[in-house]
C-alpha cells in the first residue's frame, strides 16, 4: 500500500488551516478520503502543529512517507521539544 502522511486544507480563503492525515495515495485525491487523522496544523499561529507522535510514528514503521512539508514541520517540532 502506498500510505503518505500530508496536509489537507480546511481553512477558508485567506484563513489558512490544515489537518495532518494519512491517506492512500492510489485511491485518495488530493482532498479525497484520508485514513486516519494525525493532528492539525495552522500557520498563522506560533506553536500551530499539534500532531499524535503515536500515531505519526505508527504509520510511519507501516512505510508512510511524509511529504517535504510535513517532514519539515516534524523535524522542527522535535527539534523544539529536544531542545527544552
Amino acid at each position: 500500500m502506498a500510505l503518505a502522511i500530508r496536509l489537507n486544507r480546511i481553512g477558508g480563503k485567506g484563513k489558512p488551516y490544515y489537518r495532518v492525515v494519512a491517506v492512500d495515495t492510489r485511491t485518495a485525491p488530493q482532498a479525497g478520503k484520508s485514513l486516519e487523522q494525525l493532528g492539525s496544523y495552522d500557520p498563522r499561529a506560533k506553536d500551530g502543529f499539534k500532531v499524535n507522535f503515536e500515531k505519526l510514528d505508527g504509520w510511519l514503521k507501516k512505510g508512510a512517507k511524509a511529504s517535504p512539508t510535513v517532514a519539515r514541520l516534524i523535524e522542527r517540532t522535535r527539534k523544539a521539544a529536544a531542545a527544552q
